[in-house]
């Protein structure tokens, strides 16, 4: 398109119709000179203010439903000059410590002066009835900044990236980030959440590096192996791995890619090895993985052949004592169980609910606490302590604040120089440990201690990379008590009888009984799927029941996109359970006073982590944050952090793992297919404590039992284990 043939506009934004954060894509309402009517503009605009004046070059066009519109194709942004455009333009959120009341205090003391004040003379703002020295210094650094950010944004916006990375960049790189990102665009996905490669490679495309740069075959390479590691590998076959960069980045020369593999394991970011069993190959780890893999196997094997702390105890004799204690009698399975805590080093307790590892665990730590004081108990998030600490009536901590995020070091205070003070640590829901967070944990587990961990081998596997569990069974280098009978006061649930149904790849039963606590509802259409769901945890299951629709009702989906997905769930259930509550709009996501919302990623800072959920209880549009309240603690987020956080009225089943809720409602569709498991289904039923109702068909439910394949991970944990105490053995001989 010739410039000189498009027509110039200047004119202020009075209002942001619409911002996508993703695309860029605005459409705004503006005034413009010698027109009476405001007229729209459309087009990519970088992080639009009410106020804004824009210098634009574009051409008209008429919408079939929206009428006359002008399409920019450049622009420049001018400051406002009057001080109704300047109120305007200071009230949209365009400085931190800033909103439309202290605007408007602001413009009615220094006017049409009120832009140069705050650049050149900030500290006549204490005029203003509101403004300390605090806030002044906070207002004059955010309009330093939002300067430099804007010519981040207009710099990404013209090589087709979203604004909304801008802020992120700019707090990360500093003044140097457009320098930085023009020598090596492909550092963004490295440094900053949100850009993945693809983005990255968007950019290096529109700076000019070639197809074939060197860079940009180490930054794919490491893109796919992070892929694959987010499936849930630790590591990947060489040759595949080839084959699948060769793939996705469009490169024919394998050469290229083998010697940047070369360049990235000589920098140490990767690590290549021949695997002997179970069957011989070439294997590529992310560095990180690889020391993690090995040092668990390593800390495993010495962990095991260490002599115990605690002083042995006469097992039988213990064991008759705990159950005169407690009243109980305890099954044989059971009873094998606190035997064999009681005798070994480490032991596995693996079963399904309804089989009484709770019932064992309390038998355990009643015998250990009459011997010691120094027990601890831990779980992966917080709601599985939470529920782990009502099981027992001990406290039990996230494994995280168990080892005590160290801010300044960048990693956990406790490890194997400053190991935890325990005798005894119990691990419960380990199915949920990725291979990442059970070698932080290992680092701190003193070898003279006992370790006892307890979870569900027919669950989910962990979200993050590896299968520890599994691992540890196939090994054989610990001790594993299964449990598999169901006891008397389960059976007549069905949640529970259906759950090992499931398992056993059996059609379930809902006999639909008033007193029954799980339900089948039939039903084909999508639509009239997802209409159901929103009746139920708005109307329906509140009014039979009395249950609260966001704090006892989950909705679990297999799936985050498509009809059913977590995405259009979250919106439908959020315009039906909190339509009006005070908001704050992020590109297509809108979040309100009142929404349920769940962390999506480990903020150490915050100390919130992947799948903690909570509630907005506060939203300043001033100082441009929200506060969030998890597990009664208030957590603030800037806006700019809102990306960690989702709606939480719909969560995906992987997401839940860990958790209990008393009432859950699941989708279970044939538009699912790829997604319906057997564990799967089985781990969505199993979080439901007091009632789930499952809608949908029984073909798909047919198809989740029947399906028991799993995407297979590339793990070696059982192997090196083994290696590590043959090795171990070797060198004590």
């Amino acid at each position: 398109m010739q410039t000189n043939s498009l027509e110039r506009l200047r004119g202020q934004i009075e209002r942001v119709t619409y911002s996508s954060e993703e695309s860029g894509y605005t459409v705004l309402r503006v005034k413009v000179a010698g027109r009476r009517d405001l007229i729209t503009v459309v087009g990519s605009i970088a992080n639009p203010k009410a106020g804004e004046v824009l210098n634009m070059s574009g051409e008209w066009s008429s919408h079939p439903k929206y009428g006359e519109q002008f399409k920019v194709v450049f622009y420049q942004v001018a400051v406002p000059a009057t001080a109704a455009g300047i109120e305007k333009y200071l009230g949209s959120g365009l400085i931190k410590g800033i909103g439309p009341k202290m605007a408007k205090r602001i413009v009615k003391i220094f006017g049409e002066q009120t832009l140069d004040i705050i650049e050149k003379e900030p500290e006549k703002l204490s005029r203003v009835e509101g403004i300390g020295k605090h806030r002044i210094a906070m207002i004059a650094k955010a309009w330093e900044d939002q300067k430099e950010i804007r010519e981040v944004m207009i710099f990404l916006q013209s090589h087709g990236v979203s604004s909304a990375y801008a802020a992120r960049i700019f707090k990360h790189y500093g003044k140097q980030a457009i320098t930085l990102v023009q020598e090596n665009p492909y550092r963004l996905a490295y440094d900053i959440y949100g850009i993945g490669f693809l983005t990255a490679d968007k950019i290096a495309s529109q700076l000019g590096f070639a197809k074939d740069s060197p860079l940009r075959a180490e930054a794919g390479l490491l893109y796919v192996l992070h892929t694959l590691v987010e499936e849930g590998h630790v590591f990947y076959p060489f040759e595949p791995l080839l084959a699948h960069a060769m793939d996705l980045l469009g490169i024919a020369d394998k050469a290229l890619l083998v010697q940047a593999c070369e360049r990235l394991t000589w920098e140490k970011r990767l690590v290549v090895e021949h695997l002997a069993t179970p069957s011989p190959m070439d294997v590529v780890y992310l560095s990180a993985y690889h020391l993690a893999e090995c040092q668990v196997a390593e800390q495993l094997a010495k962990l095991l052949a260490a002599q115990a702390s605690l002083r042995k105890v006469d097992a039988p004799k213990a064991l008759a004592w705990a159950e005169e204690k407690s009243g109980l009698r305890l099954a044989p399975k059971q009873r094998e169980a606190v035997m064999a805590s009681l005798t070994q080093k480490m032991l596995i307790i693996t079963g399904g609910p309804g089989t009484g590892k709770s019932t064992i665990l309390n038998v355990i730590l009643r015998i250990y606490g009459a011997i010691s004081r120094r027990i601890l108990l831990a779980a992966p998030t917080g709601r599985a302590a939470k529920r782990m600490t009502e099981v027992t009536g001990r406290e039990a901590k996230t494994i995280h604040r168990l080892l005590s995020y160290d801010f300044k070091k960048g990693g956990f205070k406790k490890n194997e120089e400053d190991p935890l003070d325990c005798d005894l640590l119990v691990l419960d829901e380990v199915s949920m440990v990725d291979l990442l967070l059970f070698y932080h944990l290992l680092k701190a587990v003193p070898k003279s201690a006992k370790f006892i961990v307890v979870g569900d081998i027919d669950q989910l596997p962990s979200v993050g990379a590896g299968a520890v569990l599994h691992d540890l069974i196939a090994s054989a280098a610990v001790p594993v008590v299964c449990l598999r009978e169901i006891f008397r006061q389960s059976q007549t649930s069905s949640i529970i009888s259906n759950a090992h149904k499931i398992i056993h790849g059996e059609a379930l039963s809902f006999p639909n009984a008033a007193e029954d606590d799980m339900f089948f509802m039939e039903e084909a259409d999508p639509e009239k799927v997802l209409e159901t769901i929103v009746g139920l945890v708005k109307t329906r299951l509140p009014r039979k029941y009395g249950w609260h629709p966001v704090n006892d009702i989950q909705v679990l989906t297999p799936m985050n996109r498509g009809a059913m997905g977590t995405q259009r769930l979250n919106e439908a259930l959020q315009e039906a359970l909190n339509p009006h509550g005070q908001a704050i709009a992020r590109g297509n996501r809108v979040f309100r006073l009142g929404d349920k919302v769940m962390q999506i990623r480990n903020n150490y800072d915050k100390e919130v982590f992947n799948g903690d959920i909570g509630c907005i209880s506060r939203v300043d549009p001033e100082n441009q944050d929200i506060t969030i309240t998890v597990d009664g603690r208030d957590v603030v987020y800037d806006y700019q952090d809102l990306d960690e956080i989702v709606l939480a009225y719909a969560i995906s089943i992987h997401k839940s793992q860990g958790a209990e809720y008393p009432v859950v409602v699941m989708p279970v569709c044939t538009q699912h297919y790829v997604m319906l498991q057997r564990n799967l289904l089985y781990t969505g039923v199993t979080r439901g404590k007091k009632l789930v109702v499952l809608i949908g068909t029984r073909k798909a439910l047919g198809i989740a039992i029947r399906n028991t394949s799993q995407t297979r991970r590339y793990t070696a944990l059982a192997v090196r284990l083994n290696q590590a105490q043959a090795s171990l053995g070797g060198r004590r001989s």
